[in-house]
Parts: C-alpha cells; structure tokens; sequence
C-alpha cells in the first residue's frame, strides 16, 4: 500500500473517530480502516480525551487490537445499546447498500450494525460502485455440514458459489462461528438487494449473507484530491 492510501484511509479513519463521543457505546468493525479507527479511538482514551467509552467489537482481529490498546469492551449481550457503530465496507452502492464480509466476519459485523442507533461506514473511493456485485463477491456464510446444499440452491438462483479456501493454511475459511463462506456472482450484478437478502437468508443452512440493505446512516469517503488526503460525507441517492 501506498504512503497516500496510508494517509487517506488513516485521514477517513480519523474523521470517524471524532464523531465518538465520551460516554459512549461503541460498534468497531474490522479492516484495515476500522483498525486504524480503533487505533484513534485508543489514544484519544489514553490521552483523556474521550473517558468512559466501551467498545463491542466485530470480530476476533477487532477485540485483540481494542484490548492491546486497552479499550474496555463488552458483549452484544451485556449491552443495553450502542450509540454508534464504525465499520468499512467492500462495495457501497448509491443507495448506500453494502457488501460486506471480505475478512469473513459480517455475520457480527451485521449484528452491531443493526443494533447501533448510527451506523457509519468508512471507505476508500475504490469502494464506491453503481452495482453490487459486478466486482465484489457476495460472502455467504453456510453451515459446514450444507455447503454443498446451498451452493445447489444458490446455482437455481443464477448465483456460482465456490467454497472459499484459506490461505496459508490447508482446506477452507473458518469463520469466528466455525461455519464456511461461499463467495457467490451473479451475472449482471444486484439489481434488488433487498429481495435477495431475505432470499438467500431464507435457505436452510445459511447463517447470513454479506447484503446490508437500509442500515447504512452515513458514508465518509477517503479521496486524494491534488496529491492530499480528503474526507467527503458522501450524500445518498
């Protein structure tokens, strides 16, 4: 990555982190961006800056960082609320639609985005789009004993799903619930994404899917405008 990516997603990262508030009860999602978020959110705790901010994380990778840096955390469970929740996202559409789930993790993710009050996604320019799913695969999460299951229905929904294998190590992803990931492609893209996220959450042997309809409140884009970092609050169309 280059040192203007470096600037530009830690310049979105910061401009996120300063809508936290002390007090609050904090979603941070994964990614590299969200990691730089909660990164920020860990100085300004130091600092004393911010006080008395919990954190609900998204995935594994999110709560060793947040507890490296001593941010307190607690569970979806032992919460009443959470105020705002900051994640990335791997495709956002007009309609601020997402795809989410290239680390695997937007069954939580999903979670704490529904549950927060705000949701506020942050992103770099490359992930703005017209359609989903021209260039993004959309991640499915399938329980192991059905995957093959799915991927049968998925294919008489003019989805390819394949089975997606890890790296470094031998066989396929494992998410933090033990389950799989067929990263599905529909021809054409997704022109209705909220039919065919109830659609495919409808198939017996599927957790979620990595469609977030209607959730999203805000976009904050990282740019490089004149060989300098920006932050545009994208409008919804």
């Amino acid at each position: 990555m280059s040192d203007l990516q470096d600037r530009m997603k830690q310049a979105v990262a910061t401009a996120a982190t300063e809508q936290i508030k002390s007090g609050m009860v904090v979603g941070l999602g994964s990614g590299s961006t969200a990691a730089l978020m909660i990164q920020a959110l860990g100085a300004k705790l130091r600092s004393g800056e911010l006080t008395d901010v919990v954190g609900v994380t998204t995935s594994f990778q999110g709560e060793v960082l947040a507890a490296e840096l001593g941010i307190p955390l607690k569970s979806l469970n032992a919460i009443e609320r959470i105020d705002l929740a900051i994640d990335g996202a791997d495709e956002v559409d007009p309609s601020f639609q997402l795809i989410k789930g290239g680390g695997a993790c937007h069954v939580q993710e999903k979670l704490v985005a529904r549950r927060a009050q705000r949701f506020v996604v942050v992103v770099d320019s490359t992930k703005l789009v017209d359609t989903l799913n021209l260039g993004f695969l959309l991640p499915v999460e399938v329980l192991p004993g059905a995957w093959r299951q799915v991927q049968a229905e998925l294919a008489a929904m003019g989805g390819d799903a394949q089975l997606r294998m890890a790296v470094k190590k031998a066989g396929p992803v494992v998410t933090d619930q033990g389950n799989l990931v067929l990263d599905v492609k529909f021809a054409g893209g997704i022109s209705d994404p909220a039919g065919l996220e109830a659609a495919i959450n409808n198939l017996p042997g599927v957790l979620e899917n990595g469609l977030f309809v209607n959730i999203t409140d805000q976009v904050l884009v990282g740019e490089i405008v004149d060989g300098e970092p920006r932050v545009r609050d994208l409008v919804k169309r």
